[in-house]
C-alpha cells in the first residue's frame, strides 16, 4: 500500500516478472515456517467460542426485537425485569477469509527486523490457515482461492499464492457473501480515512474483521541521521533529508497518529486491530488473532455487526 514516510525499499518492485518470481520462491519457505509456528500454538479448538448453533451454553444476553421468541430463556428472565436470550456456542464450520498485502512496500526489511514485512505477513496468514483448517473451518482468500474445508488448506492456499498475478492495495470482496470473518494483514500505510472508506462497507455487510498491521521496527523508531535518501516503493518518488534526525519526532508523531486513528475507527466498527513488529515472534501475532477469532474482541459500538 502507498506509504507515509516509507523507508527506502531494498528492491525497486518495477519488474513485475522478477517480483512474481521472488514471491513464488518465498512462499514455500513461509509455508514451512508457518507450519512450525502453528505447531507451537493451539492446534485447533472444540467450539469457536462464538454464539451460534450448538449444544453447549455460551451466554445470556438481552432479547432484541425481531428475534425468535423460542430462544428466550424464561427462567432467567423471571429473575428481573429484563428478557434474556440463551446463546449456544458456535460449533459449525465457518468461513474465514485470509488476505495478505503483497504490494511493494511490504518487501521492506531493515537491519532491525527479523524478516521482511511480506514474509512475516505470509507466515501469519499460512499459519492461521493451518490452525483453522485443523479445526474444520472453511478457508478462502479474496480473489485468489474460493473457500475450502480441507486439512491441506494451507498448502493449497500457498500454491494459489504462487500462481496469482501481483496485486496491490486492499482485496476485492464482491465474492464474499453471507456471514463470515475476514483477516487482513498488511502495513496499512495509506491514510486511515482512505483505508476505512474501503473497510467500513464490509462491516456494514455483516463481516467480522480482524486487521493485523505489520511494521518494521525502523518504521516506528526512525533510527536515521545525517544525509539520508528515502524512496517510496509504490511510486518511486524520492526525498532527501540533509539531517534525518531533525524530522524524527514529526515523523513518529505522524506515523503513530495514523495508527491510532485506524485502530480507533476499526474498534468503533467492532473489528479487532493488532499491531506486530517484525523483530517480535510471529507467534505473538498469531495468538492475538486466534484469540479474536475465538470470540474475544469488544462489541461493535456503531456501524458494524459481530
Amino acid at each position: 500500500m502507498a506509504s507515509i514516510g516509507q523507508i527506502v525499499s531494498p528492491t525497486s518492485g518495477n519488474d513485475a516478472l522478477s517480483r512474481a518470481q521472488q514471491r513464488a520462491a518465498l512462499v514455500p519457505d513461509c509455508l514451512v515456517e508457518a507450519k512450525r509456528i502453528a505447531n507451537t500454538v493451539i492446534a485447533g479448538w472444540h467450539g469457536r467460542r462464538k454464539r451460534g448453533i450448538g449444544e453447549n451454553f455460551w451466554q445470556f444476553r438481552p432479547y432484541t426485537d425481531g428475534e425468535s421468541l423460542s430462544r428466550i430463556d424464561w427462567r432467567r428472565s423471571a429473575r428481573d425485569d429484563h428478557t434474556y436470550i440463551r446463546d449456544h456456542e458456535w460449533e459449525a464450520a465457518h468461513t474465514i477469509w485470509l488476505w495478505a498485502d503483497m504490494s511493494p512496500s511490504m518487501m521492506y526489511k531493515s537491519t532491525y527486523g527479523n524478516a521482511s514485512k511480506e514474509s512475516r505477513a505470509l507466515v501469519i496468514m499460512l499459519a492461521l490457515a493451518e490452525i483453522l483448517a485443523r479445526s474444520g473451518e472453511r478457508i478462502g482468500c479474496p480473489g485468489i482461492m474460493e473457500p475450502i474445508s480441507a486439512r491441506n488448506a494451507a498448502e493449497r492456499l500457498a500454491t494459489a499464492l504462487m500462481h496469482t498475478p501481483l496485486t496491490g492495495g486492499l482485496p476485492e470482496t464482491a465474492m464474499i457473501r453471507g456471514w463470515s470473518d475476514i483477516v487482513l494483514i498488511g502495513d496499512f500505510l495509506d491514510d486511515a480515512d482512505n483505508v476505512m472508506a474501503r473497510l467500513g462497507p464490509l462491516a456494514r455487510r455483516g463481516l467480522s474483521g480482524h486487521v493485523v498491521e505489520i511494521a518494521d521496527p525502523a518504521e516506528e523508531t526512525f533510527p536515521y541521521s545525517g544525509r539520508t535518501q528515502f524512496t517510496d516503493p509504490e511510486t518511486g518518488s524520492q526525498l532527501v533529508a540533509g539531517r534525518a534526525e531533525s524530522v524524527r519526532e514529526d515523523y513518529q508523531r505522524a506515523y503513530l497518529a495514523r495508527r491510532d486513528s485506524l485502530g480507533q475507527s476499526l474498534r468503533h466498527l467492532g473489528w479487532s486491530f493488532v499491531t506486530h513488529r517484525t523483530d517480535h515472534l510471529a507467534s505473538e501475532a498469531l495468538v492475538a488473532v486466534h484469540t479474536h477469532l475465538s470470540g474475544m474482541p469488544a462489541k461493535a459500538t456503531h456501524g458494524g455487526q459481530l
